[in-house]
């Protein structure tokens, strides 16, 4: 080899190691700068709601005729109804009211959904309910927090399917809210507002494609009713900011309800529900709290 050529090497081999440096560089600048941005727009949403939704689980509707649908709500703080001062305008108190009254007979709601959780915790809220439960229809809506906690995609599609699994197992009829449009917090600041914007779209979409392969009906809450968020926040959010108002929990509630109601009247026109889901519910019940225990 020739010094000449020697030296081009070496030089090259050095303006590489620069390159890479400047791009290592880069990337830390960036980690630190939107870390930076989650502290801001964690200091400007705070918890002036608190931790705890209102409990809405009752019979609504009672006085129509015939036994209780049992509608079964499992998810984060949106399925729980945080933000909502009443009842009535939590999540679940919308859909048991309007599916009361489009399949005539009362709703008993049941909310497993805990503020607070990501997709990896459906198997615990499951685990929790009672060995004899069977609901005919339950609502999953999950996934903001995977994205603000970055777990995996992968990860949070998988817990998605055992639950979907698992109700139906029990003989439920299963709908999934995909996760809304995190790019209408207008308290997160740019560019991590465009980024988690992109990645709840992406878990938005496994989401539904999950849901279809496993039998699930999908709603994509961010056609449904997204638009609404970016273009009336006053209106569709709550004190936080973060979280829906009476408004907005009402137009996700109606956004839902169609597939809610067809899962509704096809649940109840299957005979031998409870026979079948409690014959095969131990089995999923145990590899499911196999999942939560990893």
């Amino acid at each position: 080899m020739h010094a000449r050529d020697a030296d081009r090497i070496r030089s090259a081999s050095l303006a590489s190691g620069a390159a890479g440096l400047a791009i290592a560089g880069a990337v830390v600048a960036v980690r630190v700068a939107l870390s930076r941005q989650a502290r801001i727009a964690r200091r400007r949403i705070g918890k002036p709601l608190g931790e705890d939704a209102l409990d809405a689980d009752r019979v609504w509707r009672p006085r129509l005729p015939g036994e209780p649908l049992d509608l079964l709500l499992l998810g984060d703080s949106l399925a729980a109804g945080l933000g909502a001062q009443r009842r009535k305008d939590t999540l679940g108190g919308r859909l048991a009211k309007g599916l009361a009254r489009r399949i005539h007979r009362p709703v008993r709601l049941r909310t497993a959904a805990i503020v607070g959780s990501e997709s990896t915790d459906l198997d615990t809220q499951l685990a929790a309910l009672e060995a004899d439960y069977l609901p005919h229809v339950a609502v999953v809506v999950v996934g903001g927090n995977d994205v603000t906690h970055r777990i995996p995609l992968s990860l949070s599609v998988q817990h998605l399917e055992d639950a979907i699994g698992w109700l139906h197992a029990l003989g439920a009829g299963v709908v999934v809210g995909t996760c809304p449009d995190l790019g209408a917090l207008r308290p997160v600041p740019q560019p991590l507002r465009s980024i988690a914007s992109r990645m709840s779209r992406r878990l938005a979409a496994a989401q539904a494609q999950a849901a279809i392969e496993h039998g699930a009906t999908a709603v994509d809450l961010r056609r449904a009713v997204g638009t609404m968020f970016f273009d009336e926040p006053e209106e569709m959010f709550s004190l936080d900011r973060f979280h829906p108002s009476a408004l907005g929990y009402r137009r996700t509630a109606e956004a839902l309800l169609p597939a809610v109601t067809a899962a509704a009247e096809e649940a109840l026109a299957q005979d031998g529900r409870a026979t079948a889901g409690r014959a095969t519910a131990p089995a999923t019940a145990e590899r499911a709290l196999r999942a939560a225990a990893r």
